[in-house]
């Protein structure tokens, strides 16, 4: 069987035939370049971000610590503050001022300009009293005193000690006991 001519052509192209094979090494050192510059930079990175972590960290600790010193500041200003509110101390700065409770106030009405009540004018006789009278203490606690009187030198023992049962009672009381 003959084949035509550029069929023997085609056959001849189409045979196979093995091709060596061509060791081409890649470039190891572009490679380990590669991964020295990721994991150097990983490294970097992380380094990074662990002290802008603490930076923030010593921040916050910093700022609660003056969140807790304002903190105590205001409630130190807000005791003084109730301190001054206080009625017992605005009524004596006013006395202290001049100024006396009203007795008999009076309004006016604004529309027609009425006075309303029986104006009295303020006097300081009127004034209450701010600071309480002392307390007197009862007549319980002034217990009328006990004198003893010693007529001689009492007797003592062997020992030195002054002894209560060896000779007669020889002091007195005011009472007569």
């Amino acid at each position: 069987m003959r084949l035509p001519r550029f069929a023997e052509h085609a056959v001849e192209r189409a045979r196979l035939t093995v091709v060596p094979r061509r060791r081409t090494a890649a470039p190891r050192v572009p490679f380990f370049i590669l991964v020295a510059v990721v994991l150097l930079g990983g490294v970097v990175g992380l380094l990074l971000f662990n002290t802008s972590m603490q930076q923030a960290s010593f921040r916050a600790t910093a700022l609660e610590a003056e969140a807790a010193r304002l903190h105590a500041v205001e409630q130190s200003l807000l005791m003084e503050l109730d301190q001054l509110r206080d009625p017992q101390k605005v009524a004596t700065r006013a006395r202290a001022l001049g100024m006396v409770p009203m007795v008999s106030p009076a309004f006016l009405r604004l529309p027609d300009g009425e006075i309303l009540g029986d104006p009295v004018p303020a006097k300081v006789e009127d004034a209450q009293r701010l600071e309480p009278l002392p307390a007197r203490k009862p007549p319980s606690l002034h217990p009328t005193p006990v004198r003893v009187v010693l007529s001689a030198t009492p007797d003592t023992g062997r020992d030195g000690v002054p002894s209560d049962t060896t000779g007669p009672r020889t002091g007195t009381t005011d009472d007569g006991r």
